[in-house]
């Protein structure tokens, strides 16, 4: 169970990381913090829900919940842990439904990308 515990972790941080950037972004962009700006910050935000939108499109289970699921039907008893994080993680709506919020979702987040574009990539090579 702590193994299933700490993939349901992990599968909770994703989503946080997914969700919680985009006002983190423009609460960020108007107290002017730097960190939204930060290349490699967006493009992980808007590759995390691209991948998210793939999965769904291609109809995929995402491999986080196969892999918890996975490990839980080694044990059947339900931990403090997944109880709270499936209530507040899981619904039970029909799979366009998901789909539809995803694209919509990652509209969102590509349109905050050009609206509010990161700073751009520090060149490695020597400038001359």
């Amino acid at each position: 169970m702590l193994l299933a515990d700490i993939v349901l972790v992990i599968h909770f941080l994703y989503v946080l990381f997914v969700v919680g950037s985009l006002p983190v972004i423009w609460i960020g962009v108007w107290l002017k913090l730097g960190f939204v700006r930060n290349f490699w910050f967006r493009f992980a935000h808007l590759a995390a829900i691209l991948f998210v939108v793939a999965e769904s499109l291609v109809g995929v289970t995402c491999p986080l919940t196969v892999w918890e699921n996975t490990l839980r039907q080694v044990e059947s008893d339900s931990s403090f842990m997944q109880v709270w994080l499936h209530r507040i993680m899981f619904f039970s709506f029909p799979e366009w439904v998901f789909t539809v919020v995803y694209i919509l979702f990652a509209l969102l987040v590509a349109l905050t990308f050009k609206l509010v574009p990161p700073n751009a990539r520090k060149s490695s090579a020597p400038s001359s």
